[in-house]
């Protein structure tokens, strides 16, 4: 199984800082629009959840960093432009209750367990990146906009037999929709998706690693998990920040 050691997982998951029930909480939450008491809903049971069945060998890596991915957010900006009024706060929020800063140092360790590096790639994923890398450099040469990548990762996904379902332009985003043929393959052993996801998204990894040094995000496939269909993104990219991948630090404040 790709990804960290249960133990692991499930020790940073058991860290989530749960908001005390007090009037410094209510406080905080009302300033960040709901978003702390959202995170420690019905997101972090399905948090525990997923992690569960990781531990038990029932769900893949992708499963959890799909929905860790998907934690409710608090918008500190619009694109490039700062939202100063939800800066400032976010700055309160953490002033009056400690555990909103630590709620970003909790994600942060969680996204850095589940999400990617080269050096925790085995021989044949770094082999399958570095791929991906190469070819970035011959299927992306001159293009320079979303659209122009988009039009690009769209050929190469149905040179390799993957169905494209629908297209989607909005706000500068290029999105598609697509259905991977190699989703039930080693399904038994390894789980559903396991090739599509664990492995061969490695070779998207490499389109990731060349398109980011370019200006442009590709948010390689998500959105998988319950549905045949997979998602995947293209746009412009940009100093987007949100709490809690944004520290309370990075706005100002100070512990």
């Amino acid at each position: 199984m790709t990804g960290p050691k249960p133990r692991e997982l499930l020790a940073v998951v058991d860290r989530f800082p749960t908001p005390p029930e007090s009037e410094q909480f209510e406080r905080a939450d009302e300033l960040l629009d709901g978003t702390y008491s959202a995170i420690a809903g019905s997101w972090y049971r399905e948090l525990q959840r997923r992690s569960a069945a990781y531990a038990d060998g029932e769900a893949l890596r992708e499963s959890v960093l799909e929905h860790v991915e998907s934690v409710p957010s608090f918008r500190l900006s619009e694109g490039a432009t700062p939202l100063t009024q939800r800066r400032d706060a976010l700055a309160s929020a953490a002033e009056t209750l400690d555990s909103v800063a630590a709620v970003s140092t909790w994600y942060a360790d969680l996204r850095a367990l589940l999400a990617d590096s080269r050096g925790s790639l085995s021989p044949f994923e770094r082999l399958l990146h570095d791929f991906g890398y190469g070819l970035a450099h011959v299927l992306f040469l001159g293009a320079s906009s979303p659209e122009q990548v988009v039009r690009r990762l769209r050929a190469a996904y149905r040179t390799v037999g993957v169905r494209i379902d629908a297209t989607e332009s909005e706000d500068g985003t290029e999105r598609t929709a697509f259905t991977c043929p190699y989703r039930n393959v080693a399904a038994g052993a390894c789980g559903k998706r396991w090739v599509c996801h664990e492995k061969l998204d490695r070779v998207d990894d490499g389109y990731v690693t060349y398109l980011e040094t370019r200006g442009i995000d590709y948010q390689r496939p998500r959105g998988c998990a319950g549905s045949e269909q997979c998602y995947s993104s293209v746009a412009h990219d940009g100093p987007r920040q949100w709490w809690p991948k944004t520290s309370p630090e990075e706005v100002g404040v100070r512990p």
